[in-house]
């Protein structure tokens, strides 16, 4: 597989290219996803790919950043002028993932949404954000917007939540580049089961981004991979190999105590250990336990998983 890591991590100065460079020197992590407007502020659009090029990445995804000037919403704000510089800043950056060589961008509407009762007209205001992305996706049909969904943070409620959300959006926008992306530590947040959306996205054809990550259901921890849910990071893992995932796997954890390197080297270590788990034992086989339904074959897997041979069982 191939993996991406989270370049905020390492970018304490401000200085993209600083931060690059150590991302590449990071054996095993081979592609980047870059923020817009922020990654191209210090390293300009065009000079972006010879960057890159240079140092031996390659641009998974250009992810969009909509900051303070859209606090009170972006494709469903009631201004209809910041509306527009909403779909014209992502429309600025579809144009910087072309140059960059990737053809998709990650969109994730942190301020469309609400914090109180009687502020958001649900139906309305969905039709809005419909009509943004069928917009930005007819803007460019040769790149591909894969919608992140998250519960809350930065609003109370967020209008795209959950994966039932995301996957009504979906089908209401209907356009064949318009997908989605997962993060693990969202859908814990949302109440969702990792593994039950990436299979339900993955047998549609539509899951184009994968965060990896770990936390503790309530916020948005960014703790490394596997950390707190190993199993259900195992069965996550099953499901992007039975259908053939072959997207980065991109790490969106927070180191802040810990030393960026060494917390990717980390990250790094432990989803290729969990890889190999799930190949040792087989994707086959655990197909064929689960479809057994069974709790106790379940567990007997999951200890396989562990590396526990149970010789003597109480019966």
């Amino acid at each position: 597989m191939k993996f991406a890591t989270r370049l905020n991590s390492f970018n304490g100065t401000g200085d993209a290219a600083a931060a690059l460079r150590r991302v590449a020197a990071i054996e095993g992590i081979d592609y980047v996803d870059l923020n817009y407007p922020e990654h191209f502020t210090t390293v300009g659009v065009e000079a972006m790919k010879p960057l890159l090029d240079g140092l031996g990445l390659t641009l998974n995804s250009v992810a969009m950043r909509f900051r303070r000037d859209f606090a009170a919403g972006e494709y469903s704000n009631v201004d209809e002028k910041i509306r527009q510089e909403a779909i014209d800043l992502t429309k600025a950056g579809i144009d910087a993932a072309v140059a960059g060589g990737s053809d998709l961008v990650t969109v994730w509407l942190g301020f469309d949404g609400f914090d109180y009762t009687f502020q958001k007209d649900y139906v309305a205001d969905e039709a809005r954000i419909v009509e943004a992305f069928q917009e930005l996706a007819d803007y460019n049909p040769a790149v591909r917007l894969s919608i992140e969904y998250k519960p809350y943070e930065e609003r109370v409620h967020s209008m795209i939540g959950s994966l039932g959300a995301t996957i009504n959006i979906l089908k209401l926008i209907d356009r064949d580049n318009v997908g989605a992306t997962l993060d693990f530590a969202h859908m814990l947040m949302a109440g969702d089961h990792p593994a039950l959306g990436a299979a339900q996205l993955l047998a549609q054809g539509k899951l184009w981004g994968v965060h990896l990550n770990d936390g503790n259901n309530a916020h948005d921890d960014g703790l490394m991979i596997g950390s707190i849910h190993p199993f259900e990071t195992l069965e996550f893992i099953y499901y992007l190999l039975k259908y053939g995932y072959d997207a980065p796997i991109y790490f969106d954890t927070f180191p802040i105590r810990e030393e960026a390197e060494a917390e990717a080297r980390a990250n790094l270590a432990t989803i290729q250990l969990l890889i190999e788990k799930v190949q040792a034992v087989g994707v086959d086989h655990i197909t064929e336990v689960i479809q057994k339904a069974d709790g106790v074959a379940a567990q007997k897997l999951r200890n396989e998983l562990l590396g526990i041979s149970v010789l003597n069982p109480v019966a």
